[in-house]
């Protein structure tokens, strides 16, 4: 018990070594609903009558079951790697001109995103998640509300947003999405006319761009009629905190940069709206030639 509390601790402190990660993965379900990981107190919260490692729920069978699952996905991981692309032979990757990415048939698949709001900074706006009818679309609807909350602080309100989950791999490795060989991202969805802004998360290799995001607009049309939507990548712009940066390039798609996949709507429209998506996918289309819409240029043209 007091071995694996101190191990605990020890790799909470040292964020810069890989090795933590795999021992958190290790002795996360052995420690369940601990106190471990923070010491932090609200004001005015009574102190904790029992020291943290007295609260640890050390169980053998988890850990064991926990290293059984993940050398299974360990193993998969190794077998897809040999065979080819994502487990599919070299010439069935290569002959690839679309692939489905997300799509919505149950609670397992809508379990893969997170939903969030302005409610995180005090904002009233109201954000759910469902499956459409006869399970056959995911159903994002609330109701946004441009209200600025009252703490003094805040300027601007209003959004609502979805995000797909960071893919993990065994023993809560960070897996990688590899779209290199296409172009185009293609969704199946239908709206009530609002706007939308598509936004790619990376996984950034400094500190100061963990803000950063490449966005592009949807516009949907309302009506009762499904419509596909092609957004090539040479389309989205960079932007950090929600400025539009003057340095631009294009998305990263190799397996190193990209993260998440996220929809946002802040039109500052107060009233509901409502998205239906059937599946969120690519496209390699040949007949679209163009690597990058916007101007890139030094900042600072050498003399």
């Amino acid at each position: 018990m007091a071995l694996a509390v101190v191990l605990q601790n020890g790799a909470s402190f040292h964020g810069g070594c890989c090795r933590h990660k795999v021992l958190l993965s290790l002795l996360g379900p052995l420690l369940s609903n601990s106190k471990l990981y923070s010491s932090y107190r609200r004001p005015g919260a009574e102190p904790a009558k029992k020291l943290s490692w007295q609260n640890a729920d050390f169980s053998f069978k988890k850990g064991f079951d926990h290293l059984k699952t993940q050398l299974s996905l360990l193993k998969k991981e190794t077998q897809d790697y040999f065979k080819g692309s994502r487990g599919h032979p070299l010439s069935q990757h290569l002959l690839e001109q679309t692939r489905v990415l997300w799509q919505f048939r149950s609670q397992e698949d809508l379990n893969k995103w997170v939903i969030s709001s302005d409610v995180e900074i005090g904002g009233k706006s109201k954000v759910y998640l469902k499956l459409g009818r006869n399970n056959q679309a995911a159903m994002l609807y609330g109701s946004l509300s441009t209200e600025v909350p009252r703490d003094g602080e805040t300027a601007y309100s209003g959004y609502c947003s979805m995000r797909s989950r960071p893919a993990v791999g065994s023993f809560n490795r960070k897996k990688f999405y590899d779209w290199s060989r296409f172009n185009t991202l293609y969704l199946r969805v239908r709206g009530d006319g609002r706007p939308w802004m598509v936004n790619i998360y990376t996984d950034p290799y400094f500190s100061h761009q963990k803000d950063d995001l490449y966005s592009y607009f949807m516009f949907t049309r309302g009506g009762p009629y499904w419509e596909e939507i092609k957004i090539p990548f040479s389309k989205f712009f960079l932007s950090s905190r929600g400025r539009v940066q003057d340095n631009q390039h294009p998305v990263w798609l190799d397996k190193a940069s990209f993260l998440t996949l996220g929809f946002t709507i802040g039109d500052k429209v107060d009233g509901p709206f409502q998205l239906e998506i059937d599946f969120i996918g690519l496209l390699n289309d040949r007949a679209h030639k163009e690597e990058f819409a916007y101007e890139t240029y030094d900042k600072n043209t050498p003399v």
